[in-house]
Order: C-alpha cells, then structure tokens, then sequence
C-alpha cells in the first residue's frame, strides 16, 4: 500500500501526546455516532468503528461514557460531517473530514490554514479520486502467513497483508471492517494496534525538503482546528 501505518499512527500519538485534543475529538465523534442510531455499538456500527478506534488510541473510558450518555440524553447538540479537499505546496493532495455546529467558521478556518501555509482548496471531488476509502487493522502476534490463513478458512478476500515493523496490518474494503476483525476475535485476538477506516491515497509523491517543510505546517494547521476529525494527504513524509 506504500504508507507505513504504524509510522503515520506514532506520529500522531507523539504529537498529542500531551494534550487532550484527540480525546476532544474522540468524544464529539462518538456523541455523533450514538446520537445518529442506537447508543449501543452491537445495533450502531458506526458507533462499533469509532469505538475500535479509540481502543487503539488509549482513550479514557470515561471520556467515552460521557459521550454516549450525553447523546441518550436528548442533547441538541448537532454536528454536520462535511469534507474538503485541496492541494498543498507543488501539488499535493488533502482531504480534510470535519464535524462542526458552525459550517460558515469551519469552512473558514480551513480555508485559511490552506492559504496560510501555500495551498489552496480545490472542489468538491477534485483531490477524493486519487484515494481509496481503506479498512485499516493491526495486530502483533501474529506473522502475515497466518494471518493469511485466518482469512482464507473465512473466505475472506482482503486488499493487502503486510508486515510493518512488529505488527501485520491488513487493507480491506470498508464493508469488511467488521467481518476481518470478527475473525482475528474469534482466533484469540483482542487487542489491535490499528484499526482504522480511512482514505489511503492511490499513490504517494516526495517533496523538496523545503516544500515538504511547509506541507508538515499545513498538515499541523488543519490538524490543530477544533472541528477538524481527519486529514489524509499523498504525500510521503518518510519515518
């Protein structure tokens, strides 16, 4: 697939590591989740992805309570999902997936990280083409050949299995997010270093060390706006 997974997710960990941000984020993706069908992830999906997803991110229970229960109260809190896409410095691809309670200031505030830091927003449709919407899961203890075969006794066909460091990551369709980690449960596993739906970019491009200086500050700008869930981009920071 051309991107380390673990390499991208340490990143970010680092980065957040002394902030509570990601749990922000967290708890306002889970109240969406649990307000839009049922508060209990075994009927809502959505809300099972989202809760796999903060497993692997540490996040409290407590934050994750308190989202949920916030969402069963009645809140009227909305949030509307919206994305945009632009391009960074020589070309490169983002996407920018967001949750806000005030589409004029989010619209905005990406915007201006965009100008700010030499890029610009392109329109709806003109970067997504060039990225695969991905099941992203990981787990260690296990090598990728039996991996291979736990899928294979399921007759599950994934994308990719790969080995990455010290873990084994499988690219599967979205649809099969639940399907391929149901198997890894049924075998035993129940932690997962990764497990992710994301949008992994067709092919990766390499920037001028100064170029890629100042993509890593747009990618920090967006990243840092309160309404911002997610940025995907193409380009390869290396490790």
């Amino acid at each position: 697939m051309g991107r380390k997974w673990n390499n991208i997710k340490e990143k970010k960990a680092s980065k957040d590591a002394n902030t509570a941000r990601i749990y922000a984020k967290f708890g306002r993706e889970v109240y969406v989740a649990a307000k839009q069908g049922e508060p209990d992830p075994e009927s809502n999906q959505a809300l099972k992805v989202v809760l796999e997803r903060a497993k692997t991110y540490s996040v409290p229970k407590a934050i994750i309570d308190r989202a949920i229960e916030k969402a069963k109260g009645g809140s009227e809190e909305n949030y509307d999902e919206l994305r945009y896409e632009g391009f960074g410095p020589s070309g490169a691809m983002v996407i920018v997936d967001t949750l806000t309670n005030n589409v004029n200031r989010t619209a905005a505030e990406v915007r201006s990280a965009f100008n700010k830091n030499g890029g610009n927003m392109g329109v709806s449709g003109s970067v997504t083409y060039m990225f695969d919407a991905t099941a992203v899961i990981g787990m260690e203890g296990k090598s990728a050949d039996e991996v291979l075969e736990l899928l294979m006794e399921a007759d599950i066909d994934v994308r990719d299995v790969l080995e990455e460091d010290e873990a084994v990551i499988v690219y599967a369709e979205p649809d099969q997010f639940h399907a391929v980690q149901n198997v890894f449960k049924d075998a035993g596993i129940t932690e997962f270093t990764v497990a992710e739906l994301t949008m992994l970019p067709q092919n990766e491009v390499e920037l001028p060390a100064d170029a890629q200086a100042q993509f890593e500050k747009l990618i920090d700008a967006l990243e840092d706006l309160e309404d911002v869930q997610q940025v995907y981009h193409n380009v390869d920071l290396g490790e």
